[in-house]
């Protein structure tokens, strides 16, 4: 009976009709997956494709039963004599149609695996990119055999555009987890980032970043769903290396990214020397939080801080042993001290409770040890406690930009200014479009007295970003020791933050014998900044040559433990009364004077290949941490 069976089915051909059906359904689904991003289809029509497929065979089955392809058009099987049949014909055509359908698929498999593909993260053309980029920015042309790499921000392919952040996060912590590995040449977040939303050619990115290869890719995510589509892409012909989509659960979100890692390492043939790093887990609910409130963190924004703030706090009641929470929150809380959302006591005192509870849960976690450093150099004025902590961070992961931004802020406090301008060249031929990087370098040479450069590198910043607070402010700093005041004024004039552009023009004024002005301009900035900015209105009277209110207000900034006078020492604005008899004294007072700050003993000791690529190149209040 069995037998008779198959062999009738084979006679219909129903086993031949299926199999076509199945390579059909393989490619319109295939296809669907690959149209569905570039139409910004939603996310439930792959799987209505898919279900409409699954409902179909069964009608198949019976169709190819019930009826029968005869000369004369469809006939019902009962109805077609046996002699007159002609099912063996009907087979031959079908045997095409699956193997055409067959070719098919193998070709389209091939092509999404192999083919050219424009960069998924990217949609509309920037006028400047290469005008934009400073000078210290080196070029160089990229070697298609160098292990380096530029992870792009994976396109965000939810329903939910609020997800956005997600796809980011999940793109930035496979950056970190690759440029863990010492041989890998990873580009740095903020110049990755830059090319955001941006029609530029994956060669030209690569060009820019001195990359030799880019990874992108998209995360749809659905509930506890992800589906994340990786490609890795050669710069040099724009052809994939390697591709693959994973859907999974969000609970296997680091197993993903362990997995697209160690596919990058593979494919790059780039040696480790030791294991491969791994991601650090928590639970799937705790981790989106974070990686939202880090991404509203950026923002530098107390409305944004706020927010930040209590999703950290949500995402450490389901887990409170992740220690990357606590340090988000302990660099959140420093950095709201230095817009003057929080008070200096207040805000220091909390981001050092926050990053000593990161290093309770991992001792060894390198930005925990960075924000400590900050807040020993700033909150409580101990540059040698600043000094061990920094190394300690160093000497775990060497690599971390943050870490060493903040390492070139210690240098410059403790007067090593030559080598902090040398670590910031290289910190921004690594990541040659961060305008941090761009700021912090400019601001260290302006202290060093190299007002040409600060200048060009501070109109470079604003370029890139016009309405930056505090962009203008510098520029005027750097001008007014230049000697043009009238280009100063007409910077701090334009300066979008109040409390910059109220500290700017008194010395503005100064500098154009307008003095009756800058007397009104002191008060002003006085009866609204007094605490927040002792600091800054000492060097403000110090540049204007009246020693004795810039000595009242060095105490003042003493009393209010004003966290910018850990500068005080570099600060060029303070030159002309450094020869004042009451100057050295008070520089013993706060641990600064010179022979204090040569006992203090900080080694850095930079990557091998920045140590090359430094040889080869021959080498406000405090500015807002870089973690």
């Amino acid at each position: 009976m069995k037998r008779r069976l198959f062999a009738e089915l084979r006679r219909r051909n129903v086993f031949r009709a299926c199999i076509a059906y199945v390579a059909l359904g393989w490619i319109v689904t295939q296809v669907t997956g690959t149209v569905q991003p570039m139409l910004h289809l939603p996310d439930w029509i792959g799987p209505v494709v898919l279900w409409i497929g699954v409902i179909g065979f069964p009608f198949v089955i019976i169709f190819s039963w019930v009826y029968e392809l005869t000369p004369e058009g469809l006939k019902r099987e009962r109805e077609v004599d046996r002699s007159s049949s002609i099912t063996h014909v009907t087979g031959r055509r079908l045997d095409y149609i699956i193997v055409g359908l067959l070719v098919v698929a193998i070709g389209f498999t091939a092509f999404d695996r192999y083919g050219p593909r424009r960069p998924a993260g990217v949609s509309a053309s920037p006028a400047t990119m290469d005008s934009s980029v400073p000078a210290t920015a080196v070029r160089a042309a990229v070697r298609d055999d160098t292990p380096s790499i530029a992870v792009l921000p994976f396109v965000n392919m939810s329903e939910d555009k609020a997800n956005e952040f997600f796809s980011d996060g999940i793109s930035e912590e496979l950056l970190n987890l690759l440029a863990k590995i010492p041989a890998l040449h990873v580009a740095a977040r903020t110049s990755s980032f830059s090319f955001k939303g941006k029609d530029v050619p994956i060669p030209e990115i690569a060009k820019t970043l001195l990359v030799a290869h880019v990874l992108e890719g998209s995360v749809r995510k659905s509930g506890d769903q992800v589906r994340i589509t990786a490609q890795l892409i050669r710069a040099a012909d724009g052809y994939h290396v390697w591709s693959e989509t994973f859907d999974r659960k969000l609970d296997d979100i680091f197993k993903i990214q362990d997995e697209i890692s160690a596919k990058v390492v593979e494919q790059l043939k780039v040696s480790l020397l030791g294991a491969a790093p791994k991601a650090r887990t928590t639970d799937p609910r705790a981790y989106a939080l974070y990686l939202q409130a880090r991404e509203l963190g950026r923002q530098m924004k107390a409305d944004a801080f706020k927010q930040s703030d209590a999703l950290y706090q949500q995402a450490l009641a389901i887990d409170p042993r992740y220690a990357p929470a606590w340090d988000g929150l302990s660099t959140n809380l420093a950095n709201e001290t230095s817009i003057s959302a929080l008070s200096n006591q207040e805000g220091l005192a909390r981001s050092r409770a926050a990053a000593e509870k990161a290093l309770a849960i991992d001792p060894d976690y390198a930005p925990g040890h960075a924000s400590l450093g900050w807040v020993a150099m700033y909150g409580d004025n101990d540059l040698a406690g600043a000094a061990r902590h920094f190394e300690r961070a160093l000497a775990l992961d060497p690599t971390n930009l943050d870490v060493l931004r903040n390492t070139s802020t210690l240098l410059y406090v403790i007067g090593r200014l030559d080598e902090a301008v040398t670590l910031s060249e290289a910190l921004l031929r690594h990541d040659p479009v961060n305008v941090t990087a761009l700021s912090n370098l400019a601001y260290e040479q302006r202290m060093a007295g190299r007002y040409d450069d600060a200048i060009a590198l501070f109109r470079t910043v604003l370029s890139l970003v016009p309405g930056r607070g505090g962009g203008h402010s510098n520029l005027e700093v750097a001008l007014l020791l230049k000697g043009d005041a009238a280009g100063a004024l007409a910077e701090i004039e334009q300066e979008t933050s109040e409390n910059w552009r109220m500290i700017g023009l008194p010395m503005a004024y100064c500098a154009l014998g307008r003095k009756a002005e800058a007397d009104r301009a002191f008060a002003e900035v006085i009866a609204k900044f007094e605490k927040d900015s002792s600091y800054n209105i000492a060097y403000g009277y110090a540049f204007c040559g009246n020693a004795d209110k810039a000595f009242e207000w060095l105490d003042k900034a003493v009393a209010y433990e004003d966290p910018g006078l850990g500068e005080t020492a570099a600060e060029n604005l303070f030159d002309k009364i450094r020869s004042d008899p009451r100057w050295l004294p008070f520089m013993r007072k706060i641990g600064k004077a010179p022979e204090q700050l040569a006992k203090i003993e900080f080694k850095v000791t930079l990557p091998a290949e920045w140590q090359a690529d430094a040889t080869a190149q021959g080498s406000a209040k405090p500015a807002a941490t870089g973690h």
